[in-house]
């Protein structure tokens, strides 16, 4: 079934269409409950933004090797879709993307087995795209910075002394990492210089930090035509940029006051703890460093051969800082 991925690119959405059509035909399993929660998962409107950089980045300097660029740009899909179903069994999540979870729909049995069975599915695509190439160990390398970030939040749920660089650490591993590798494929099959393929490296992390941190100032939104509950990290202990920022920057604790009643805060505590970051410049600063993040992958961009696809990924980093869900 066809439908948009990333609005606006009606190229770029032919070949993710074909990713999604592969993505489909590679998690068809003989146990039907387990098939149907995949089919779920890859559904559930995923704007496939990374599959877009890949392709994107492999476009720059011209025709690649098309199946390869498809199996490419699906296994990071594919490792993409792993990590939600697992984060969301950690958090308990009931919802993804403004649909139930898969956990929530099939129980955390079907969802463990779910997020692991991509995980196969992930390494057979990168073998059969990176063979004899040094992006099997990126992968590998990639895989172990996304775990530590993941580990790294988990270490430090409810911590009031959190620091802004710790969070920038944790989210260089569990979000940008996967950006970062995103943008390194796409380089490498369109057969940029080795120098190009490390600063298209340097901006997929650059966008993949910004991601996060609009991300994260998102749950602080007032939850219209959004796709998550908000809030929904403060409730789970996950301290994101605005929420840091706004403790440095509160003189009376009341934030810190309400965050030490932890999972018994109530919906009002919330709400009062969204106001307190707001006033307390939480948002506006943490929005203030996603456009640094922004303004340097751009910078970065503008060291790349030009080229439609460099235009568009101009436009696209642009567009992702401007989102709203």
């Amino acid at each position: 079934m066809s439908r948009s991925f990333i609005p606006q690119y009606p190229e770029l959405n032919t070949n993710l269409q074909a990713v999604a059509d592969l993505i489909t035909n590679r998690i068809q399993t003989a146990d039907h409950q387990l098939e149907t929660a995949l089919k779920t998962m890859a559904n559930n409107g995923g704007k496939y933004i990374r599959p877009g950089f890949v392709c994107l980045f492999s476009m720059i300097k011209g025709p690649n090797d098309h199946e390869q660029l498809l199996k490419a740009a699906a296994s990071i899909e594919i490792l993409h879709m792993a990590t939600l179903i697992h984060d969301d069994i950690i958090d308990d999540a009931p919802q993804r993307r403004g649909a139930i979870s898969i956990q929530a729909a099939f129980g955390k049995d079907i969802a463990v087995y779910s997020g692991d069975y991509l995980f196969t599915v992930f390494f057979q695509l990168i073998t059969e795209a990176f063979a004899n190439t040094p992006l099997l160990k990126v992968n590998a390398t990639v895989m172990s910075k996304i775990l530590n970030g993941e580990l790294g939040q988990m270490a430090h749920r409810f911590d009031l002394n959190q620091s802004v660089s710790t969070y920038l650490d944790n989210i260089k591993g569990k979000t940008a990492a996967l950006f970062s590798l995103a943008a390194r494929e796409g380089a490498f099959l369109g057969n940029l210089s080795e120098q190009e393929v490390q600063i298209a490296q340097a901006i997929g992390e650059k966008v993949g930090m910004a991601f996060q941190i609009l991300d994260d100032i998102l749950d602080y939104s007032d939850g219209r035509d959004m796709n998550k509950p908000v809030l929904e990290d403060l409730t789970t202990g996950v301290y994101s940029l605005p929420l840091l920022i706004a403790l440095e920057n509160d003189p009376s604790h009341a934030i810190s006051d309400l965050l030490a009643k932890q999972s018994q805060m109530t919906m009002d505590d919330l709400l009062q703890i969204r106001q307190l970051v707001i006033a307390n410049d939480g948002v506006k600063i943490a929005h203030r460093t996603a456009q640094q993040y922004s303004n340097d992958a751009l910078a970065l961009l503008a060291d790349l051969p030009d080229s439609k696809a460099t235009r568009n990924l101009k436009k696209l980093i642009n567009k992702l800082l401007n989102r709203t869900n």
